[in-house]
């Protein structure tokens, strides 16, 4: 039996949610181990004169607890 928790990720990026949901990943597998999986529960834009200038997304990241 596998022990798995979740943790809940903020990120941006000025190219793409794709882009902002891989730098989470990436960024958080520096400190947490075994990740399994990402599951992007929110998406939001900033916009700034009628132009989208950010892509955010809120992430649930599960990992295994070894």
């Amino acid at each position: 039996m596998a022990i798995l928790k979740v943790i809940e990720v903020l990120a941006n990026s000025s190219k793409s949610w794709e882009d902002a949901t891989k730098k989470a990943v990436s960024h958080a597998s520096k400190s947490v181990k075994n990740i399994r999986s990402v599951y992007v529960q929110d998406q939001s834009a900033s916009v700034e004169d009628g132009e989208v200038t950010d892509f955010r997304v809120n992430l649930k990241i599960t990992f295994e607890v070894k």
